[in-house]
């Protein structure tokens, strides 16, 4: 058995040096093909990654909030609908919200609960007035729904009393800082001063400008929500099976459930999109590689007509001659998809270095999951063995006398 190996190795790789050119060429086009699929696949994971991850981080998985109010269509005496103007919706109060966050929170999937209060006011400070929106929270529950730790400048999120946190853009428009005070201000004139305790930046400056962070029971009484909260936050185990949770709490609760994949649909498609883009790239580039490998073999196997006909003289079987050309294909596959992820390593390094983020952090990673390039060593090697099935073939079928007469 050793023998056989030996004799089929050792041709392959004679081949394989005589015909030095095509073998560079032919690895610098598999190399090149890998370093492409590993590249982009671990690029576009990774982008795909950070920004769903810079989406949740500032809001729950799946929301629970109270039916819209709508205005009851009626028949006038002739018989005829008459027109309706839809409905003001006026904040108000989950019905029974304890038993809705019990029964959330034993829905399968769901890893945290949390009710929030929350509606407009104006924060003032001297002649500074600006538009906010009043988030009351219990600290402890909501910093497992979005990770506000994490989003401190200035700090920790908690929040008794009059506490207050408060975005860093909203701390320069009213030219605020951690230890000073502020007005709030509700639109029936409910009012409380609060002392911030500290600041947070969420990556948005909107938010950074509008959200300010005060006790569950302090938004209830500004909000006229007595006992009461607007919304129940959740977070789940499996982001993408958010709606599904979301579409199970609402059949059973009967309430308005929105989950992050419905109200952020449209970053949700561009991600799908990007996803059948990557992999449409990479089929055309795998096909690519395919091609140029069997296309250089069929040519070898023209040019070597004469050493298979002279082996197959000296009593090498067909069997083995086309093991010849298959161990060809593998070895040009298997090597360009090492040299194939080095520089695909290569790409990300600099890529890394090159392309930043707003405030000067990288972009991406510059790191290569393992997965990958294991997956990308088998897809090459199985390319490679695929594409030299038919030149295998075709040199197995060869006539000896007749290769040794061309």
């Amino acid at each position: 058995m050793m023998p056989r190996l030996r004799f089929e190795w050792l041709v392959a790789l004679r081949f394989l040096r005589e015909g030095r050119m095509q073998t560079v060429l032919i690895l610098a086009g598999v190399t090149g093909g890998v370093a492409v699929i590993v590249f982009l696949t671990q690029l576009i994971t990774q982008l795909q990654a950070t920004i769903i991850d810079r989406v949740l981080g500032s809001q729950a998985h799946v929301v629970i909030r109270p039916l819209e109010e709508a205005n009851a269509r009626a028949l006038d005496p002739a018989g005829s609908s008459a027109i309706v103007e839809p409905r003001a919706q006026r904040l108000k109060s989950v019905d029974q919200w304890e038993a809705v966050m019990r029964a959330a929170a034993a829905t399968p999937g769901v890893v945290a609960v949390s009710p929030v209060a929350t509606g407009p006011a104006f924060a003032v400070r001297g002649q500074a007035n600006k538009s906010v929106a009043l988030l009351g929270v219990d600290a402890e529950r909501y910093r497992r729904i979005v990770k506000m730790d994490d989003n401190m400048t200035r700090g920790r999120f908690e929040v008794e009393g009059t506490h207050a946190l408060i975005g860093i853009e909203l701390a320069k428009d009213l030219g605020v800082t951690v230890g000073d005070k502020i007005r709030v201000v509700t639109a029936d004139r409910r009012d409380e001063q609060l002392t911030i305790t500290g600041l947070f930046d969420m990556g948005n400056k909107d938010l950074n400008r509008r959200w300010v962070f005060v006790t569950l029971k302090l938004a209830q009484s500004l909000l006229d929500l007595p006992g009461g909260v607007s919304n129940i936050d959740l977070a789940v185990s499996d982001i993408f099976a958010a709606k599904d949770v979301a579409t199970r709490l609402e059949a059973a609760t009967h309430l308005t459930v929105d989950s992050w994949m419905t109200t952020n649909a449209q970053l949700l498609a561009a991600l799908r999109n990007q996803t059948v883009s990557n992999n449409l790239i990479r089929s055309f580039v795998t096909i690519i590689v395919a091609l140029g490998i069997a296309s250089v073999l069929v040519v070898s196997v023209v040019q070597k007509q004469k050493e298979i006909g002279i082996l197959r003289a000296m009593g090498a079987s067909s069997r083995r001659i086309m093991a010849v050309f298959l161990l060809q294909g593998g070895m040009v596959g298997l090597v360009g998809a090492l040299l194939g992820t080095g520089l695909a390593i290569t790409l990300l390094q600099v890529f890394s270095r090159v392309y930043r983020n707003a405030d000067g952090s990288a972009l991406f990673q510059a790191t290569l999951e393992p997965r990958f390039a294991v997956l990308a060593a088998l897809v090459a090697l199985v390319v490679g063995l695929l594409a030299a099935v038919i030149p295998a073939r075709r040199a197995a079928k060869m006539d000896p006398v007749q290769a040794i007469r061309v």
